[in-house]
């Protein structure tokens, strides 16, 4: 029964949260004044020789007003654009990022991680994974 349950609450997060997760919480602790930082939760297929994009989403808090800088980084092999940008207050939470894969880049996967760093708080950092296959 207990296991059941579980896995109910779990499909039911899943389906709530959709393709995404978020980061831990930065900025401050109070509650409605931090933000989370959404990446994909599933490996992302791309095939050698090609560019992909994918959105990473900035949640804020209801309290939280504050920019945030977001940085990016890639394991050796595939290239990410932008490396970094800031995200105004006032500015949409998403960001398009251009994921570069090179025709030699050797099948695998790869690690995408991203920290977010605000002007005053503590700053919060998560990664998803995309996966290199052939075209």
């Amino acid at each position: 029964m207990k296991k059941g349950s579980m896995i109910i609450v779990t499909l039911a997060l899943v389906t709530i949260y959709g393709c995404y997760s978020s980061s831990g919480k930065g900025g401050s602790v109070l509650k409605g004044e931090g933000f989370k930082i959404a990446v994909p939760t599933f490996e992302t297929d791309i095939k050698q020789g090609e560019v992909q994009s994918v959105t990473v989403s900035l949640e804020r808090g209801e309290s939280f007003k504050q920019d945030v800088k977001l940085m990016f980084k890639t394991t050796k092999g595939i290239s990410v654009e932008p490396t970094d940008v800031m995200v105004k207050a006032s500015d949409t939470p998403d960001v398009q990022l251009r994921i570069t894969v090179p025709k030699t880049a050797a099948l695998g996967v790869y690690s995408v991680s991203v920290e977010g760093t605000p002007k005053t708080g503590e700053p919060t950092s998560t990664s998803f994974d995309m996966r290199v296959v052939t075209p």
